[in-house]
């Protein structure tokens, strides 16, 4: 899901208002690649140019092109295969070929032996020429040159006609607003989706941009700290009263009194990490990284991986291991049987709850924004309820109103859900850190 304004979802460009970044591309060949590809008359091209290569290819059964046209199409009507090329629908149906023929294996003992060319002569697969000429080591290593070579944007642009103004224009009014972003390391397979490599998206940036202004604000103030004088300016109070209420009532409570200093520099980054992408997504046009469950796993990792990395290097690799079992004076019999169940619950509810650590802080970003895009979006319901029974549209000005003044009171709500998830995660990876690295 994504809002012009609200950007739930993470993508592959920056969006801003379409008269501040007008699309002036002019034709086939001056269109993004990534656009061009998901572009109706170049998917068929592109079908067409791979059915040619396979002919080249002297593949056996291969169909002739109207009929792998027709197929090709029908299958596209599926809305999950949107935009997808004929490669993909051979590779897919491959791969469920596949599959079948593993649990094709395992219904029969007489078929264990079998080879996959035997489950093709026995059943009936879809593409079975496909998966035949697949199975085959000199084509599957060959295959991936046969679809670039198919997909050459270059050759498209130079062979056929040209788009229709109408479709250029429209092309235009869409990527209006839109600040693609380059991908020299991988390929998109849409705005939204990556195909193949390290594609850089949205909130990657956004996380970059976030971690530079924090390193330079934390330099500004360790400096001044390191003079020793009192706080001077309003940015030096502030900063250092997060950081002392950091230390006074999250780290030394949870993790000790003297153990906790040694963790508020990583709990302060993380609260401030945390609490700037939070403020992100109250910006128009820009969005909170912390909705996206890629992010708030990260963090997650991080709190994971230092409560687990500390309690080895303070309890040693068995200490900590011994830790996670409750000490409990068990006969000796009892202990064999009801210590292992209890280290497996233990250990299954220490991956369980740095999970829910992250997802707590996803639901929470998420839901917020939900919540005000469903509020925001009354005034255009209204408006449409009203056209689709007939009925005048003068009930449009007093819900835009009930909108703005709920998206107001949402919007403060949002603020303060922004710096209170960052203060429970925070706090909730103190107490796990703690636990990690004390008896209990």
């Amino acid at each position: 899901m994504s809002s012009p304004v609200l950007h739930i979802k993470d993508a592959y460009f920056f969006e801003v208002p379409k008269a501040l970044w007008p699309a002036h591309y002019t034709g086939k060949s001056s269109f993004p690649a990534v656009w061009v590809r998901l572009d109706p008359d170049f998917q068929l091209w592109e079908a067409k140019q791979l059915h040619e290569k396979l002919f080249e290819q002297s593949v056996p059964g291969l169909p002739e092109w109207n009929g792998l046209r027709a197929a090709y199409e029908e299958w596209k009507h599926d809305q999950a295969n949107f935009g997808k090329p004929l490669a993909v629908m051979l590779e897919e149906h491959h791969a469920k070929a596949k599959q079948q023929y593993t649990a094709w294996k395992q219904a029969s003992p007489e078929q264990q032996n079998a080879s996959f060319g035997d489950f093709l002569d026995q059943t009936d697969v879809p593409y079975e020429w496909f998966c035949r000429v697949m199975d085959r080591d000199s084509f599957a290593s060959a295959w991936r040159g046969v679809k670039e070579r198919a997909g050459d944007l270059r050759q498209y642009a130079a062979q056929g006609a040209e788009w229709p103004a109408e479709k250029i224009a429209a092309y235009n009014k869409h990527l209006s607003g839109k600040i693609l972003i380059p991908q020299p390391c991988g390929r998109l397979r849409n705005l939204y989706e990556p195909e193949s490599g390290f594609c850089i998206s949205k909130f990657m940036w956004i996380e970059v941009f976030v971690a530079l202004i924090l390193l330079a604000v934390f330099a500004w103030v360790g400096r001044k700290a390191k003079s020793g004088g009192a706080p001077r300016g309003r940015l030096w109070n502030l900063l250092e009263m997060f950081l002392v209420y950091l230390r006074d009532k999250v780290a030394r409570p949870a993790i000790g009194e003297h153990d906790g200093d040694r963790f508020v520099p990583l709990l302060w980054t993380i609260f401030m990490f945390v609490l700037s992408c939070n403020l992100c997504g109250m910006v128009p046009w820009v969005g909170a990284p912390t909705s996206a469950f890629g992010v708030t796993t990260g963090l997650a990792v991080v709190t994971f991986g230092t409560g687990v990395l500390c309690g080895v290097i303070r309890l040693g690799p068995w200490g900590y291991v011994a830790n996670l079992i409750p000490h409990m004076h068990l006969p000796f019999p009892m202990g064999l049987v009801i210590k292992p169940m209890l280290f497996a619950i233990e250990l299954l509810g220490l991956c369980i709850k740095h999970m829910v650590l992250a997802i707590r802080l996803l639901a929470n970003m998420v839901a917020g924004h939900l919540v005000l895009l469903g509020v925001m979006g009354l005034a255009f319901g209204a408006s449409a309820a009203a056209a689709a029974v007939g009925q005048p549209d003068w009930k449009w000005g007093l819900s835009a109103v009930i909108a703005i003044i709920g998206a107001t009171l949402l919007s403060l709500l949002e603020l303060l859900v922004a710096f209170l998830q960052a203060y429970i995660f925070t706090f909730l990876s103190a107490l796990f850190i703690g636990a990690a690295i004390h008896h209990h």
